[in-house]
């Protein structure tokens, strides 16, 4: 029970380090430019080099709240001063993972835009993001009132933009990206047309999958960017060569920071799972247990649910270019159990678990 829980609570702090680590990169201003080339239409015709020129220094990150039961976890990060969350009495709170201001070149004056970048590990969390992102954006909207506009001066509300990264789409929609704006429909026609009126919100959901072959330069950017496959020293040189982006000191180590976290979470997601693998061959083997005897199934159900997990870890430090001395250090697990096992996906990569494992079984009768 007590590992069971070690697990869980290491897996959610990495994953939360890891979370941090997304946001810090993305607040990049070199990142930041390259999101606005590509999801806001006032800076599609821009060069990224000018676009972060654009860029205000308001660039503000939050993280999890501190709250019972979080003492430890770190505080939130700000890399300017003020509060991401907009508060009313009796609602909810709200923390933005990236909120900024940029100023857009105009004929006769700069004008003034307000965006939010949010993060998301699914395409679908629960409800479907563009609702979310509506309920992000008025807010943005409502709280200007007292800081960008006051009274009824209306018209000088600032447009805003809440863009939603969106990772592990599904392989239907693949990468792509789409755009919700408010537009004007005439019913009867006669009211001129003044976009400048209504044009003040954008939400922008941009969908990532490293499988799809579709996309643009952002989303092949963003999937280099978020890889959980690819080494930090690789990430680095593709997004150096093919992306043109410089690698500042404070951009390269939180980029190595972030691939060794990506480790730490699979590390230890992939240990719980054999732990919870373990469990289900025993109640696999139980079942077995009433038909060819229940000791000797319970033996093999845990037998092949461990073996299946322990084959799972090795391909991913194979994948990572794991030697087979590092994989037994970092298993803590005898050469005798681990060597096979090795050898087996080494000789093997296009296998999955489920066939290596009735190879390895099928070697040992």
């Amino acid at each position: 029970m007590r590992n069971e829980l070690a697990g869980d609570i290491g897996l959610a702090a990495g994953k939360s380090q890891y979370d941090a680590y997304c946001k810090r990169i993305l607040a990049n201003k070199e990142i930041l430019a390259w999101i606005l080339k590509y999801a806001v239409t006032e800076f599609s015709d821009m060069e990224i080099r000018e676009i972060k020129k654009c860029i205000e220094n308001d660039i503000r990150i939050s993280k999890v709240r501190v709250s019972p039961g979080k003492t430890n976890m770190p505080e939130p990060e700000k890399i300017s001063g003020g509060s991401e969350e907009d508060k009313v009495p009796g609602e909810g709170e709200i923390f933005y993972d990236i909120r900024f201001s940029v100023y857009l070149p105009g004929k006769k004056k700069k004008v003034k835009m307000l965006i939010n970048v949010e993060a998301q590990k699914d395409s679908y969390p629960g409800y479907e993001i563009p609702s979310r992102g509506v309920y992000y954006g008025s807010r943005m909207i409502s709280a200007q009132k007292g800081t960008e506009f006051s009274g009824s001066d209306y018209d000088s509300i600032k447009k805003v933009y809440s863009i939603w990264i969106c990772m592990n789409a599904p392989g239907y929609i693949g990468n792509a990206v789409s755009e919700y704006s408010i537009v004007k429909k005439d019913c009867i026609p006669g009211i001129p047309d003044k976009r400048e009126a209504y044009d003040k919100m954008t939400v922008v959901e941009i969908c990532l999958n490293p499988k799809s072959k579709k996309g643009n330069r952002l989303t092949e950017m963003l999937n280099v960017l978020f890889s959980m496959e690819m080494k930090a020293e690789k990430k680095i040189k593709e997004l150096e060569q093919r992306f043109h982006i410089p690698m500042e000191k404070k951009l390269e180590k939180e980029l190595n920071q972030m691939c060794n976290l990506s480790d730490y979470v699979v590390e230890v997601g992939l240990k719980k799972g054999m732990e919870q693998g373990m469990k289900q061959g025993m109640k696999q083997g139980m079942k077995q247990g009433m038909k060819q005897g229940m000791k000797q199934g319970m033996k093999q159900g845990m037998e092949r649910g461990r073996l299946l997990q322990q084959i799972e870890v090795i391909q991913k430090k194979i994948r990572k270019g794991k030697s087979l001395e590092q994989t037994i250090d970092e298993m803590e697990a005898e050469r005798s159990l681990i060597e096979p096992i090795y050898r087996a996906v080494q000789e093997n990569p296009q296998s999955d678990a489920e066939k290596l494992a009735d190879q390895l079984i099928d070697a040992e009768k």
